[in-house]
């Protein structure tokens, strides 16, 4: 098999367990993996400053794909190495369209995700669970207004982000989106939609960063779970779905592993690069 040089990762639903946090067997699998000269590349609908220490400071890791791809960055450098952002006036034209749903939105600009006190006090109204609300406190930054602080500063986004709790609502949304040309529509939990620039996806960004650091894609490995992963699996050499992802997912892998509670990155880090057996189930 051939030799893999990079591994990329989503975090949420496929490095982090549920309670958001990375287990003992998963550490130590990447951490030989780095070991090997393995390079270990976040990849998560986050934005820069969403990528928790605990994820920073993981052996092998130094760049990250953040927003879907909006932004490649080097961690170690603090420094962007590519974006792919909406324009101000894109930003707001959705900011405006979403506005008129039950739904609590959020762009992603300057590598920070940007919340109002209307949405952050009352995360209970938009299907969000205490574990997510715990991620989305510590992740945002509060403006008195979004839509206000977007005019005035004239900033792009990265990304925008939205929940609902009613996913009629979201259904609905997401086929108004769909009829706007340029956008890339995708999402990693049931109850969200992620609005990127179309060309801005995790799969586009693992291919320039791949290339960047002149690694030929076939020796690129990419792990997913969701919607907005299904590039990544794609264009990587190896694309590895979670057990507990969803059906795209896994029609776009290679392999699917066992799930994320299970330590399914391990499991298949260690029978595809680290050469154990492991104790994986194989789906």
């Amino acid at each position: 098999m051939t030799k893999i040089r990079l591994v990329a990762l989503d975090m949420d639903g496929t490095l982090l367990d549920s309670q958001k946090h990375v287990s003992e067997r998963n550490r130590k699998a990447l951490a030989a993996c780095a070991l090997n000269g393995v390079l270990v590349v976040p990849a998560t609908g986050r934005a820069v400053h969403g990528i928790a220490p605990e994820i920073r400071s993981l052996p092998g890791v130094k760049y990250a794909i953040a927003t879907n791809g909006g932004v490649v960055t080097d961690l170690s450098e603090e420094k962007d190495l590519k974006t792919c952002a909406l324009s101000n006036q894109e930003t707001l034209r959705i900011l405006r369209l979403v506005k008129r749903y039950p739904a609590m939105y959020d762009p992603y600009i300057e590598g920070w995700a940007i919340t109002q006190p209307e949405f952050i006090n009352h995360l209970d109204r938009y299907g969000i669970s205490p574990v997510m609300q715990k991620m989305v406190h510590a992740t945002r930054k509060t403006v008195p207004n979004i839509i206000q602080f977007v005019e005035e500063t004239k900033k792009e986004a990265e990304k925008i982000n939205v929940f609902f709790a009613d996913l009629e609502a979201r259904e609905e949304l997401r086929r108004e989106l769909e009829k706007i040309e340029g956008l890339s529509v995708t999402s990693s939990l049931y109850n969200n939609l992620e609005i990127n620039r179309k060309e801005a996806t995790k799969g586009n960004a693992l291919t320039w960063l791949a290339g960047y650091l002149r690694i030929p894609i076939q020796e690129v490995m990419a792990f997913g779970d969701g919607e907005n992963d299904v590039s990544m699996l794609q264009a990587a050499g190896i694309g590895i779905a979670m057990e507990n992802g969803i059906a795209k997912a896994k029609e776009a892998a290679d392999f699917v592993t066992i799930s994320n509670d299970e330590d399914g990155v391990a499991a298949a880090l260690e029978r595809f690069v680290l050469g154990q057996d492991g104790n994986a189930t194989w789906i």
